[in-house]
């Protein structure tokens, strides 16, 4: 029996129990989820921790840091080979540059080849002009189970790059300001190549939900946790 359109829960992506109450039976067609960034605790010379900085978004509640890329790649191998076991499609992860190199070792440990990764430039400004400032950008690596195959002339080409701002349809300012949101124009090359109307989208790193809702109004269903109690019950909230 397929799950109702859109489920969420409060747990953690490393802990294999919360993926049986959330899909039960059934296993998601795509696991598409955001989850913390490779960002290192930022310290001074002498060791103590940094204060975080008033207005920078990265250094904002729920951001995780980690000591170093070694603890990234030791996270990373906690979530990433429970979440794709539940899993029977594409693998698309977003991260930043030092998150590349840890998300690629343990997915190919997970038996997944890397088909490409999808850009997100970010617009600087909403203003339309000849020119258009796309001031920094932000990734996904797509992984599947085979290589892809060669496109035949008739078929739809395959998109890899998106340029967008960061909240231009105000969801994110009506479901909290996550520091990780993703817009729904970002969102939804992804879901229709790599997902189908009907299919259970995965994602162990709900944020405010914007993955999950995306899918929802793709006509997917979707499955969806978040180990932080506000802003699970936020998420909870979207998708009722």
């Amino acid at each position: 029996m397929n799950l109702p359109r859109a489920q969420a829960a409060c747990g953690d992506a490393r802990d294999e129990e919360v993926y049986r109450r959330l899909l039960g039976a059934e296993r998601a067609r795509l696991l598409l989820t955001d989850p913390p960034y490779c960002l290192l605790t930022r310290r001074r010379k002498g060791g103590d921790l940094r204060e975080k900085r008033a207005g920078v978004k990265i250094d904002r509640d729920p951001v995780v840091r980690f000591e170093d890329v070694r603890a990234y790649r030791k996270f990373t191998e906690e979530w990433l080979p429970k979440a794709a076991s539940f899993c029977d499609g594409p693998l698309v992860i977003w991260t930043n540059f030092l998150g590349k190199g840890p998300i690629r070792t343990v997915a190919r440990a997970v038996g997944v080849v890397e088909a490409g990764e999808f850009v997100w430039a970010k617009k600087t400004t909403g203003r339309e002009g000849n020119e258009q400032l796309l001031r920094v950008y932000e990734t996904a690596l797509v992984f599947t189970k085979h290589p892809l195959p060669e496109l035949q002339p008739s078929d739809p080409p395959r998109v890899w790059s998106v340029a967008a701002a960061y909240d231009e349809d105000g969801e994110a300012a009506r479901w909290g300001s996550h520091p990780n949101h993703k817009p729904f124009a970002v969102l939804e090359p992804l879901l229709r190549q790599w997902s189908r109307p009907g299919d259970l989208v995965l994602d162990p790193f709900a944020g405010s939900g914007s993955i999950a809702a995306a899918a929802v109004r793709l006509a997917r269903r979707a499955a969806c946790c978040e180990i932080d109690p506000a802003w699970a019950e936020r998420v909870s909230q979207r998708l009722s």
